[in-house]
């Protein structure tokens, strides 16, 4: 049987024939650069969330670089965020002279810890930093913990940046993330819930003065044209054909997440007693970009293993955190360490996971997990 990690062939074939009419619209109309589809995307993508204004940019990555530019971020400032996430989220930070300052997460839902933020305050103060922000990653889709995190943010004067590469959609005791947050941002790579055939990415945010701000950052500072330069900014631009292919996969993404949701609990239900599977807090939908399961870090390789001797597929997100890479090693960690960050990059295993996930695939993958959960002697 061959089965797909992300199956991005089959949401092509669904999408096919109003993908190639959106495509061919774009590339005959030869506007390449902030084609009309840019501004009509930037509108549906507000509105899908709530948010009051959406800008495109060229990946995930700048957007959360643009955030920080906003915001004037300089050495001798820290921004707070989590160890247990991919590079991105403290590659900006640093790579604006700022200092990353690493925070715990939750050990049920992986997100950053609220609990955790007084102590990585703390260290930063200790380091004779200034917290300007804070980026709280909507990791694996699931949105963070955002009503005490606002509380810390608003007591303390900190940006807070909602970065949901991984988690746009998803729902918030109300909300929807997007939404959330000063400033929020998204990406487009392909692998995203909502993602394109190459990069993008995107930033939203309510504040009037951030959106003006960043609408010039990211066509190289311009003010009222691309010849009068009011700032240093940098190119970072949503392609027109990007924008194009994203309209009609907006268009569906409400229907995948419900589908995702679907094949969760299908997930849930044949993999309770086998693995340690994932915890999605009271309110909160989530928009699966992952589906993450937990075993104990002895029998994680032989896991992997077996499930592929089965023709299971699966990835470790994150076998390290940044806080242990060579990069960032150097970096301020809050507290006494980050232990269940280092705890779950042992033990995390990703699943195949994405809306056209059939039944009987998705069953051979639960049966073959449970068989080999069952020969490891893996308990939870």
């Amino acid at each position: 049987m061959k089965i797909e990690f992300i199956d991005l062939k089959a949401q092509r074939e669904y999408i096919g024939d109003r993908m190639d009419t959106a495509i061919l619209a774009a590339v005959n109309e030869g506007k390449y650069i902030h084609g009309p589809q840019v501004r009509e995307f930037e509108g549906k993508l507000a509105e899908f969330c709530g948010a009051k204004h959406a800008i495109g940019c060229a990946n995930g990555t700048d957007a959360l670089e643009l955030c920080l530019m906003a915001l004037d971020l300089r050495p001798g400032e820290a921004v707070i965020c989590p160890s247990f996430t991919f590079a991105a989220t403290a590659e900006v930070v640093a790579g604006l002279g700022a200092t990353p300052v690493f925070a715990e997460i939750d050990e049920a839902t992986f997100n950053i810890d609220p609990k955790g933020l007084e102590a990585a305050l703390e260290t930063a103060k200790r380091e004779g930093l200034k917290v300007r922000a804070l980026i709280a990653v909507d990791l694996f889709g699931q949105p963070s913990d955002y009503e005490p995190i606002e509380a810390f943010c608003r007591a303390n004067g900190i940006v807070l940046i909602a970065d949901s590469a991984q988690g746009f959609g998803s729902r918030y005791r109300g909300r929807v993330a997007g939404s959330i947050g000063d400033m929020a941002t998204t990406s487009f790579f392909p692998a995203k819930p909502l993602g394109c055939y190459g990069d993008g990415g995107a930033i939203l945010t309510p504040n009037d003065e951030y959106n003006e701000v960043i609408r010039s950052l990211h066509v190289h500072g311009k003010g009222t044209d691309k010849y009068d330069n009011v700032r240093i900014g940098v190119n970072s631009r949503l392609d027109t054909l990007q924008a194009a292919i994203l309209l009609e996969k907006i268009a569906i993404f409400a229907e995948e997440i419900d589908k995702r949701q679907v094949v969760a609990d299908r997930y849930a239900a044949g993999l309770a007693g086998v693995v340690r599977t994932p915890m999605v807090l009271d309110g909160c939908v989530s928009t699966w970009a992952q589906y993450v399961v937990r075993v104990p870090a002895d029998k994680r390789d032989a896991m992997i293993d077996g499930l592929k001797a089965q023709s299971v597929p699966t990835a470790i997100y994150y076998p390290k955190p940044l806080h242990e890479q060579t990069a960032y090693k150097n970096f301020p960690v809050s507290g006494n360490g980050l232990p269940i960050s280092e705890r779950a990059a042992q033990q995390v295993i990703a699943l195949p996971m994405h809306p056209y996930l059939d039944e009987a695939t998705q069953d051979y993958i639960i049966d073959a997990v449970r068989a080999v959960a069952t020969e490891l002697g893996v308990a939870v």
